[in-house]
């Protein structure tokens, strides 16, 4: 069992998300910052879509009460095993007793922990991402307990991994969206030829953007969206769905982000800087 002494800002369990359901309004929900999930998960030999925590700027503080294996990811974040400093991308054994505290954000915006075999929370609809309605709570509160698998000895294969962080990357890789060929070159300028800061208004749902393009009247049927869909106002202001974001809306869809510039949007938050990118050969401008 896992113990959360303090619950942080914002700590919930993901895994890879909720698929079958969006036809009913229910979200994807998953880990924000994909990338960072699976490598950890990997760490730990683990079943890609194995539950992890996901720690949202200011993280827990956790008691083990029993033996497994542990693996850091994501936003660099100073963190203790019992006041010991641990690494991301690096598999630690836990004793019975032992203490993990999350003491301050260093860069990026979301980590990640991954338990051997996976956090054993409840599953509904095929997931144990927490989203609320679809699960009781949205978030894990102070003394809250979670199930996992003991392991007594476990020898992975690979320790330690070096990745390639992309927490200093700010250009998003985005494609097209149903209603790009809509805009008009006022539109192009705006949106590929400026940086953007992240709105203070940033969560799982969705990331709006303190700038603004032109605005437009383009009107179209409530439609289907994604994670990663880039919807345009009418007063021009950019919001990017993510993964607890609404499955249809009514905003022109004018970019769709790749699953690594969700990654890099993931580990952003307010103030920081982002610029928009399209392919070559998809550009127009």
């Amino acid at each position: 069992m896992l113990k959360l002494l303090k619950s942080g800002l914002y700590t919930t369990v993901q895994d890879a998300g909720r698929f079958g359901y969006r036809h009913k309004g229910v979200p994807v929900a998953g880990v924000m910052d994909s990338f960072a999930a699976q490598k950890v998960n990997m760490l730990l030999e683990n079943q890609p879509e194995a539950a992890v925590l996901e720690i949202t700027m200011t993280g827990p503080t956790l008691e083990f009460e029993e033996d497994t294996y542990i693996a850091l990811g994501g936003a660099d974040m100073s963190v203790g095993l019992n006041n010991i400093p641990i690494h991301n991308y690096t598999v630690y054994k836990i004793k019975s007793g032992d203490t993990l505290s999350y003491l301050k954000l260093n860069y990026g915006f979301r980590g990640y922990l991954a338990i051997k075999d996976g956090f054993k929370s409840e599953v509904v609809l095929g997931s144990r991402s927490l989203f609320k309605p679809v699960t009781s709570v949205n978030r894990l509160k102070d003394n809250d307990q979670l199930l996992y698998t003991v392991y007594k000895s476990f020898q992975p294969k690979i320790q330690k991994l070096k990745v390639d962080s992309f927490l200093d990357d700010e250009v998003l890789e985005v494609d097209k969206g149903p209603e790009f060929d809509l805009l008009n070159d006022k539109h192009l300028e705006g949106l590929f030829n400026k940086e953007f800061t992240v709105a203070p208004e940033n969560n799982r749902m969705a990331y709006q953007l303190n700038e603004s393009i032109p605005g437009h009247e383009i009107s179209i049927l409530t439609s289907a969206t994604l994670p990663g869909t880039v919807q345009l106002t009418p007063s021009g202001k950019l919001i990017i769905l993510m993964k607890d974001g609404q499955t249809t809306g009514g905003y022109p869809r004018i970019l769709q982000l790749s699953e690594k510039a969700i990654n890099i949007l993931a580990q952003k938050k307010a103030g920081d800087i982002i610029s928009l990118k399209l392919p070559k050969k998809s550009s127009r401008i």
